[in-house]
C-alpha cells in the first residue's frame, strides 16, 4: 500500500493508492457538490446531473460511453450524496487511460441533449416515485428534514418531483459550471497503478478546467422535532435520533463505536433486548451519519401498530441505561467490527478509492490504517458512555410512517429519554 497525493496547478487533487496484489484499478472523480450545495429552487439537480452525465458528450453518444467501457470489461457508475457526487469506474490496469478519458469527457463535455433530458427526467421521477412507495426508505428523508428543517442539509437528495420536472438544460449547465471546478474535485484511484503516470493522464484530461469563487455551504443547524405520517401499512417504521458528531468532532470515533455497540449487529444491545428478548421487531439498528460540520445519530426500528406501545419505552430505557453500563466485552466486539471494516477496505479497489477520496475531502489528507485503528483502540467504556449521554442531551428527532396511532407524543418520548 503506497499512498501518493499531487495537487495540479489548477487546484485539482490527485490521490492514489498502489495495491500490489490486484490486477485492476478503481478510479474516478469525487466532486464536493451534493444536495447540500443546492437551493430550494434547484433541489435534486445534483442527482439529475449525475444521471445526465452519461447521456452523451460532444464526441460520444450515451451508447458509445457504455460500449467503450464495457468493451474492455470495465464498469462505470456514479452516485450522489448530501456532500459528494462521484463518477467512478473499475477496469483492468492496462485500460486506465480509457477510463480517465471517458470520465474526463463526461465531466467537461456533456451536451445535455434535450431529448435525452426528457427521457432521463422520466427515469428519475420514477425513482422518486419508487422511494415514496418504500416507507423504510422515505422515513429517512423525513428524519433528515425534521432534524435539519428549512436548510440544504435537510433536503432530499432526489429532490421533490415538481422541482425535478421543471429543471431545464440551463439549470444543469449552470450548476455544473458553478460547482464542478478543480478546487472542488478529487481524482482518486486505487489498484495496480503508477502514480506519476496517473497524474500525467489526469493533468492532460482536466488541464482546461478553471476555478470559480465558491462559497461554503450553509452551516448545519440541528433542531430536532417530530414528523409522523399515517399510512395503511402492516408495519410502523420509526427512526429516533439525536444531534451527533461531525467528522472533525473529538467525539466522532466514540459516537461511531457507540452506534455499533447499540445497534451494529445481532450481538448489539438493541438487537438483543428489543428483538431477541422481547420479539418486538424484525429489524432494528443504529447508525451515525457524519458531515463536515455536524452529524446525526439514529435508531431505526420496524414494528406493528400495537408493538409501538412497548417498543418506545423499551428503546428509551435501553438508551438511558447505556450511559452508565457499557461493558468491556461490548466495546471489544465493536472495536473488532470497526477494525475488520477498516482492513477489508484494503481488499476492494473500489472501496479504497472512495475511502481515500473522502478523507482528502474531509481532512485534506489520507489517514493511515494504523492511525484509524489507533483511534478506535484508544477508546474506553467511559468514552462510549459519555458519547451516548451527549447524544441524549439534545432534543430528539422522531420520524414515523405507517400505523402510528399508538406512537406516544413527542413530549412523552422526550420525557422518557431524560435521565432518571
Amino acid at each position: 500500500m503506497t499512498v501518493d497525493v499531487t495537487k495540479l496547478p489548477n487546484g485539482l487533487t490527485v490521490v492514489t493508492d498502489r495495491l500490489e496484489t490486484v490486477e485492476t484499478v478503481s478510479l474516478g472523480v469525487w466532486v464536493q457538490a451534493g444536495a447540500r450545495f443546492e437551493t430550494a429552487a434547484n433541489n435534486g439537480v445534483s442527482h439529475l446531473l449525475e444521471h445526465m452525465a452519461f447521456k452523451g458528450t460532444a464526441k460520444r453518444s450515451a451508447r458509445d460511453i457504455a460500449e467503450e467501457i464495457e468493451a474492455v470489461g470495465g464498469h462505470l457508475n456514479a452516485f450522489t450524496s448530501r456532500e459528494i457526487t462521484a463518477f467512478h469506474a473499475t477496469i483492468l490496469k492496462d485500460n486506465i487511460d480509457i477510463a480517465i478519458d471517458i470520465i474526463g469527457d463526461i465531466l467537461q463535455n456533456s451536451v445535455f441533449d434535450q431529448d435525452e433530458l426528457e427521457r432521463e427526467r422520466a427515469v428519475v421521477l420514477q425513482e422518486i416515485g419508487q422511494s415514496f412507495d418504500t416507507p423504510d426508505d422515505v422515513v429517512f428523508d423525513h428524519f433528515q428534514s425534521t432534524a435539519f428543517p428549512d436548510q440544504p442539509l435537510g433536503r432530499p437528495v432526489l429532490g421533490p418531483p415538481e422541482i425535478v420536472a421543471s429543471m431545464t438544460r440551463d439549470t444543469l449547465m449552470g450548476y455544473m459550471g458553478t460547482h464542478y471546478t478543480p478546487q472542488r474535485m478529487i481524482f482518486s484511484a486505487a489498484g495496480k497503478l503508477d502514480h506519476d503516470a496517473v497524474v500525467a493522464m489526469v493533468e492532460r484530461q482536466f488541464a482546461s478546467l478553471e476555478n470559480n469563487d465558491l462559497k461554503e455551504p450553509a452551516a448545519a443547524h440541528y433542531r430536532g422535532g417530530d414528523m409522523r405520517e399515517a399510512r395503511d401499512l402492516e408495519q410502523a417504521h420509526l427512526v429516533l435520533g439525536f444531534k451527533s458528531a461531525g467528522f472533525h468532532d473529538p467525539d466522532y470515533y466514540a459516537v461511531a463505536v457507540a452506534a455499533s455497540v447499540l445497534g451494529g449487529g445481532m450481538s448489539s444491545r438493541l438487537f438483543q433486548e428489543i428483538r431477541e428478548k422481547r420479539g418486538l421487531v424484525y429489524s432494528i439498528y443504529g447508525f451515525n451519519s457524519a458531515y463536515s460540520d455536524s452529524g446525526i445519530f439514529g435508531v431505526y426500528a420496524g414494528t406493528g401498530e400495537k408493538g409501538l406501545l412497548e417498543l418506545v419505552p423499551s428503546l428509551c430505557d435501553e438508551l438511558k441505561r447505556s450511559t452508565s453500563s457499557i461493558q468491556e466485552k461490548e466495546l471489544a466486539r465493536a472495536r473488532a467490527q470497526m477494525r475488520t471494516g477498516i482492513v477489508m477496505s484494503l481488499e476492494s479497489t473500489a472501496a479504497r478509492a472512495e475511502q481515500i477520496a473522502r478523507q482528502i475531502a474531509v481532512f485534506g489528507r489520507v489517514l493511515s490504517i494504523e492511525e484509524l485503528i489507533e483511534k478506535v483502540d484508544a477508546l474506553r467504556t467511559s468514552d462510549i458512555e459519555q458519547a451516548i449521554a451527549r447524544l441524549l442531551s439534545s432534543d430528539p428527532t422522531i420520524a414515523a410512517i405507517g400505523p402510528v396511532g399508538q406512537l406516544p407524543s413527542y413530549e412523552e418520548i422526550a420525557e422518557q429519554l431524560k435521565a432518571a
